[in-house]
């Protein structure tokens, strides 16, 4: 394991602050805010775009992040993609796929809005959508997708892992199921990238979505996406950067990753997430995994034992729970967190309302963990909502 002491020490906003809301973002350790100065101080120039040392100095430092995720996440550098979030990143294969009258797509009510609107979307060209259900703890039975695949279906996307239940789905059999069917699919890992071990080379899924700002713990405005076979997806934005060749009558792309980079990229966020990403890889994500869940589980626990509150999810959670407290609207505890224990935690549908509706709520409170929090910060969470309860 890990000194978690030692690590808030790179992240200077914790002692301020009791910071629970990592599900919607993460704080970026002092190596990744470097890195960025780095840039911004030392050789700011365009990806890609000249010959001088400053433009080479950039775009050499671009590059190298993009190898350090790939790294990360098991897979050739060549096929992973810098979008701006995960949102981008799974709009890039419902935006590029193709998808017309008659297809069907397959995926869960326990889906982000991210993995299920651009899907819902495509209903516009006649494409069928398949809404399975999950559990009364946000889980998928495989064989409910199972069910649903026909010779129609030409994609399942699935979340690794909920953002509201915090239930590690099986994508493993998913995808096995799935890919008896030749069908593709795609994996939401907006909140297993970075927090659980992910290997996209065993995994075999067909894409692959995440953020930069989440587990990654880098800045805002990043994300990859994970085309384990390019040539099925057409680029959805064209022009600086995606050319190798044009005229007045017609254009030739670029290969993979730059045809689907169009325009100047965030080129300090990706740095800073190359960086961020070679933190974590020192510290070892199976260590950030095991710290994160024993937090996790024992929040729930402790929450389920007051009364009043209620918690949602599975015994054997990842590193989040969300929760209510008696009837209070959710907003209502996050800010009395916030005001009277200094705690921040996330409220609301989460952008998942379809799941929590299936639970017949009105949106939740939820706390969520990272590497840097502390059984401390567990306790205060506890004592605040102990309080809320009590007078309520």
């Amino acid at each position: 394991m890990y000194d978690v002491n030692l690590i808030r020490k790179d992240f200077p906003v914790l002692e301020k602050v009791i910071y629970l809301d990592n599900g919607a973002t993460t704080q970026t350790p002092k190596p990744a805010v470097d890195a960025m100065l780095d840039f911004y101080y030392n050789y700011t120039a365009n990806y890609g775009r000249g010959a001088h040392h400053l433009s080479i100095a950039a775009t050499n430092a671009y590059e190298d992040a993009r190898d350090s995720v790939a790294s990360f996440l098991n897979a050739p550098s060549e096929k992973m993609i810098l979008t701006k979030n995960t949102t981008d990143s799974i709009n890039m294969v419902a935006n590029g796929f193709g998808f017309e009258s008659g297809d069907h797509i397959i995926t869960s009510v326990v889906e982000h809005h991210s993995n299920i609107v651009p899907w819902l979307r495509q209903k516009e060209k006649g494409v069928s959508v398949s809404v399975v259900d999950i559990d009364s703890e946000g889980m998928i039975d495989p064989k409910n997708i199972e069910a649903e695949i026909t010779e129609q279906t030409k994609l399942v996307a699935v979340s690794h892992i909920s953002n509201v239940f915090g239930s590690v789905q099986d994508i493993k059999t998913i995808i096995q199921i799935a890919h008896k069917s030749n069908v593709p699919v795609l994996i939401d890992g907006a909140q297993s990238a970075g927090h659980t071990p992910v290997d996209l080379k065993e995994l075999d899924c067909d894409y692959f979505a995440a953020a930069g700002h989440k587990g990654l713990l880098g800045p805002q405005g990043t994300g990859v996406l994970y085309l384990k076979n390019p040539e099925t997806i057409k680029p959805t934005s064209l022009g600086g950067g995606t050319t190798s060749d044009a005229d007045r009558t017609c254009f030739v792309t670029k290969e993979p990753p730059e045809s689907f980079e169009a325009g100047t990229p965030n080129l300090p966020g990706v740095i800073g997430l190359g960086a961020s990403v070679e933190y974590l890889k020192k510290i070892g994500v199976a260590n950030v995994e095991k710290h994160e869940v024993a937090l996790a589980k024992e929040a729930a626990k402790r929450l389920s034992e007051i009364d009043g509150v209620s918690i949602y999810g599975p015994k054997e959670r990842a590193g989040l729970v969300a929760f209510n407290v008696k009837d209070l609207e959710p907003h209502t505890v996050a800010m009395r967190l916030d005001k009277y224990d200094n705690i921040c935690v996330r409220s609301g549908f989460h952008c998942a309302m379809p799941s929590q509706k299936f639970l017949g709520i009105k949106g939740s409170s939820r706390a969520s963990f990272a590497l840097y929090n502390t059984p401390d910060e567990v306790d205060a969470l506890i004592e605040g909502v102990k309080r809320i309860a009590k007078e309520s």
